[in-house]
C-alpha cells in the first residue's frame, strides 16, 4: 500500500491513496493455501456438524488457483481513494462524485465481516442513475469509508472505537470533505453506526437509511431474552418471526464465540493458510460497545430533525434495533447499575461481552467478502 502525496484542492489533510500489494504477499498466500492439510471428511451428508469438507476444499482451490487479486486491486485503484486522520486514526475511504451539480452527498457504512468491496457495485447506479433507469435528479456523491481496523483504515491501538465514536468520525469526514448537507446509509454494523449518527444529529445530516433494521417490540425482546415461548396472543406470522429471532439469538455457534471469546478466532484466522489474502480486507473483530448507552441494544428512534422528514430520501423512525450476533445463549444477568438507562430495553443485561445486536439477519452465507 502506498500513499500519493500529491496536493488536492480539498482539505490538505485528505491524502490520495493507491493500493499496491507486494508480489511476495500474493505468492506467499498461494503457497500457504497449497500447503493446507484438510481434516477428515465429516461422518454426515449435511451441514448439521458445520461447514462440509467439500465446501472448504472448493474454497481453498478457488483461492489457490482462480482468484485474481490484481483484478481486485485494479478495480479499487480505478476509483478515487483517500485517507485522512480523524481522532488519531487514519481513515481510508472511496469518494466518487456525480457529474450532476446538485447530487446529494451520501456516506455508506459497511458491516462485519465485510469491507468497502461490498459497496463497489452501488457506486455507478448512485452517481449516474440516468444510465440505470433512474433520474438525474436522484444522483448522489458517494463516500464509502473503511471502518477502523478494516481494510486500509488504521487499526485502533486501544478499545473504544464503538459505533458512537465511529459515527462522530464519519460526521467529521463529511465536514472535512466540504459537505454541509448529506445523508447516511448502512447495513449490519453499518446500521449501528448510521443510527448512532442520527442520534448524535450532527449539523448537515438530513436523514438516514438502514438495511438491517430488525425491530422488536420491547415486551417481545424481554420474552426472547428470558427464553420464554411465544406469547399465545401473537398471530401465526408473528410467532414465526418470534421463533426466528429466538433461534438466531441463542443457537448460532459463531455468535457464542464472537460474544464471549472473539480473540480466540481472531488469533486463529491469520495463522490459517486458507484464511488470509492480500490486502487483509477484513481481519479484525467488529466494533465493540463499551457501555449500555453506546450499545446498539439501546438505539432509539432518531428525532424528526434527523429522520429526514423534509426529504423523501430518508427513512422513517422505528423504535429500536434488537440485539444481534454475539449472545452466549445464557440467561440474562442482573444489570450492574441499580438504575436502568431510560433508553435501555430491559433492566437486565446479557452475558454477551459485545453487548450488541444478537439477532441474526436472514442473509447469505457468512464469508469474507471478495471480488
Amino acid at each position: 500500500m502506498s500513499t500519493d502525496t500529491a496536493t488536492r484542492k480539498a482539505d490538505p489533510a485528505v491524502r490520495p491513496f493507491h493500493v499496491d500489494i507486494a508480489d511476495e504477499a500474493v505468492v506467499d498466500l498461494r503457497r500457504r493455501i497449497a500447503a493446507w492439510r484438510p481434516p477428515e471428511r465429516e461422518p454426515v451428508d449435511d451441514q448439521s456438524q458445520g461447514v462440509q469438507l467439500a465446501t472448504v476444499r472448493d474454497l481453498a482451490n478457488y483461492w489457490a488457483t482462480e482468484y485474481d487479486w490484481r483484478r481486485c486491486e485494479a478495480k479499487l485503484n480505478a476509483l478515487p481513494q483517500f485517507t485522512t486522520e480523524i481522532d488519531g486514526l487514519d481513515v481510508h475511504f472511496i469518494h466518487v462524485k456525480s457529474d450532476q451539480p446538485n447530487a446529494l452527498p451520501l456516506i455508506v457504512s459497511h458491516g462485519w465481516p465485510g469491507s468497502i468491496i461490498e459497496q463497489l457495485k452501488i457506486i455507478e447506479p448512485l452517481t449516474n442513475p440516468a444510465e440505470h433507469r433512474g433520474s438525474a435528479s436522484d444522483a448522489f456523491d458517494v463516500v464509502i469509508p473503511s471502518l477502523p481496523g478494516y481494510g486500509f483504515s488504521g487499526k485502533p491501538g486501544a478499545a473504544g472505537w464503538d459505533p458512537d465514536r465511529i459515527a462522530g468520525a464519519w460526521a467529521m469526514l463529511m465536514q472535512r470533505l466540504g459537505y454541509t448537507r448529506y445523508v447516511a446509509q448502512g447495513g449490519d454494523w453499518g446500521t449501528a453506526i448510521t443510527a448512532a449518527m442520527a442520534r448524535q444529529a450532527p449539523e448537515g445530516l438530513l436523514g438516514i437509511h438502514v438495511n438491517f433494521a430488525q425491530m422488536v417490540p420491547l415486551e417481545m425482546l424481554s420474552h426472547i431474552r428470558n427464553g420464554d415461548p411465544a406469547p399465545a396472543d401473537l398471530s401465526d406470522a408473528e410467532k414465526r418471526a418470534y421463533g426466528q429471532v429466538a433461534f438466531a439469538t441463542y443457537h448460532r455457534g459463531y455468535g457464542v464465540i464472537q460474544g464471549t471469546r472473539r480473540k480466540r478466532s481472531a488469533t486463529a484466522w491469520p495463522t490459517h493458510p486458507s484464511a488470509s489474502r492480500p490486502g487483509s480486507l477484513t481481519t479484525t473483530p467488529p466494533p465493540t460497545s463499551t457501555s449500555p448507552s453506546s450499545s446498539p441494544d439501546t438505539l432509539t428512534a432518531p428525532s424528526p430533525a434527523t429522520t429526514g422528514s423534509t426529504t423523501p430520501r430518508s427513512t422513517g423512525s422505528p423504535t429500536r434495533l434488537p440485539r444481534r450476533r454475539g449472545c452466549t445463549g445464557s440467561r440474562p444477568l442482573p444489570a450492574k447499575t441499580s438504575t436502568p438507562s431510560p433508553t435501555s430495553p430491559s433492566p437486565r443485561q446479557s452475558r454477551c461481552s459485545r453487548r450488541s445486536m444478537c439477532t441474526h439477519r436472514e442473509a447469505g452465507p457468512r464469508r469474507r467478502t471478495t471480488t
